[in-house]
């Protein structure tokens, strides 16, 4: 595939490409252009070009054309689906729920947009003080590989709808499903030049992105230490940012909680996309009347799960990404290991058959853990849960709020008065209490300390693309 700029297919200016591997074969499967800084260039030159005209679309234009990109998605979704489980790994049923769900965002999104207005404020007779918002400009968007579609949306949606062009630059291991969505939008109507794709290899095109001096804004999402390069960087060119980065998310079990519904609920959210994302449960404090019997439900929950090639299998969980990001979470666990906590389950890599030719990680399970331990107090991004007994609420909430991170938090009691007080008590942008389910798209999704910066989602995520001007207007009444 080539990079898509300015309405059509463009290979690198250099002529140079970069394989796309399939994480659960090892086959090359694609070859994308590696773009460097002049790729960079034509695709934000061509995005500044459409701004003028896209800001000057009616919204309600621009909101036909987002539905109709979404139901584009909604009919494709098995192809985009399967060509994301190709690229990532994940179950096809799980890749093809994601191009769905993204589908739905957008509809949130062109609903929000049509609420945005203007206001007047009467400031003396003959004048008039207009408060209108415009779109910030060209947008920037850097998106990691565990989401690649939904975490995309959660900004190109926004972007566009608030008149905003875009410029996209997904992951180097997963860019074929992003360079698909690009066509589906071209073949919904949008004008050249409003949503462009880059492909590239490492930091160098994303660094040329966040310094060129015509974007708006940057919206990133990723790793804590690039998120906040990328933020010094758009200081530059006072560029507005939102950073949605790394979490270490805790879950905090009362001795009174729902033991098994809590035990599945984790589970299922913990291991999750192969435990490949930020917001989900990292470490777990469990009451100590209750630490036990919580720790027999939550193995019996994960032995449910299966793994293996998503692709053919009805399994649970595919292979990890590449071998960093095995490697963090490998290592995560001998540290456990070596300082004492028991591996109650998983550990180890997979092998044998098809399971020599990708990183798969069971699902790992560390029981008596300790904040010495790198599972409880570093982002694992892997299949891999630390679970710590506490003594009493308080000190799990203590526990809990000791880290740099504040994604997001997960609270479990047969009290609810205590639950929503933990869940107040959490430095985190989203908590849950008593269960686990996706976010809300008409929600606000962000992090707290350095996990972030602003929010996506719903009005709020619409909002973030826009700028406030304020018009003085003097006017003769003309009443006598």
């Amino acid at each position: 595939m080539e990079m898509f700029i300015d309405g059509g297919w463009t290979p690198a200016v250099s002529g140079a490409t970069q394989p796309v591997t399939n994480p659960t074969t090892g086959a090359v499967i694609d070859t994308v252009p590696t773009g460097d800084e002049r790729d960079a260039d034509l695709a934000i030159r061509a995005a500044d070009r459409a701004l003028t005209g896209w800001r000057a679309t009616p919204v309600a234009e621009r909101a036909r054309l987002q539905r109709r990109a979404a139901q584009l998605m909604r009919d494709n979704a098995d192809r985009i689906g399967r060509a994301l489980t190709a690229e990532l790994g994940r179950p096809v049923a799980a890749a093809v729920t994601e191009i769905q769900r993204s589908a739905d965002l957008l509809d949130v999104y062109a609903e929000e947009g049509l609420r945005i207005h203007a206001e007047i404020i009467s400031a003396a007779p003959g004048e008039k003080i207009l408060v209108t918002r415009e779109p910030v400009g060209v947008v920037v968007a850097i998106t990691p590989f565990n989401y690649p579609i939904t975490l995309l949306c959660f900004k190109l949606g926004a972007a566009l709808i608030a008149g905003c062009t875009v410029v996209a630059k997904p992951a180097e291991d997963t860019p074929t499903s992003t360079l698909m969505l690009a066509e589906l939008f071209h073949q919904a109507g949008y004008p050249a030049g409003c949503f462009n794709v880059v492909t590239g290899r490492g930091r160098g095109i994303g660094i040329a992105m966040v310094n060129h001096p015509i974007p708006g804004k940057i919206a990133f999402t990723g790793g804590t230490a690039a998120g906040k390069a990328i933020a010094a960087a758009a200081t530059g060119t006072m560029k507005r940012v939102t950073l949605e980065l790394g979490g270490q998310s805790p879950a905090i079990i009362c001795a009174d909680a729902d033991l098994a519904k809590a035990a599945s609920a984790i589970a299922r959210h913990g291991f999750a996309n192969s435990g490949q994302f930020c917001y989900r449960v990292n470490r777990v404090y469990v009451e100590r009347p209750a630490y036990d019997a919580f720790l027999t439900a939550l193995l019996a929950e994960v032995a449910k799960i299966t793994i293996g090639d998503g692709q053919s299998q009805p399994v649970t969980l595919g292979p990890m990404i590449n071998a960093k990001i095995f490697g963090n979470a490998f290592g995560q666990i001998g540290d456990a290991r070596d300082k004492g906590a028991r591996i109650c389950c998983g550990g180890e890599r997979l092998s044998g058959g098809l399971y020599d030719a990708g990183y798969f990680l069971p699902p790992t399970v560390i029981a008596d853990t300790d904040h010495s331990m790198k599972i409880m107090t570093e982002e694992t991004f892997g299949p891999v849960l630390g679970i710590m007994p506490v003594d009493s609420p308080a000190e799990a909430l203590r526990l809990a709020n000791d880290t740099d991170y504040g994604l997001a938090g997960f609270v479990f009691s047969g009290h609810t008065g205590r639950g929503l007080a933990l869940a107040e008590r959490i430095n985190a942008g989203s908590v849950w209490v008593n269960d686990i389910h996706r976010s809300n798209h008409s929600a606000p999704f962000g992090g707290m300390k350095q996990s972030g910066l602003g929010r996506e989602k719903g009005h709020y995520g619409v909002e973030s693309y826009l700028e406030y001007k304020t018009i003085y207007l003097t006017y003769d009444e003309g009443l006598e």
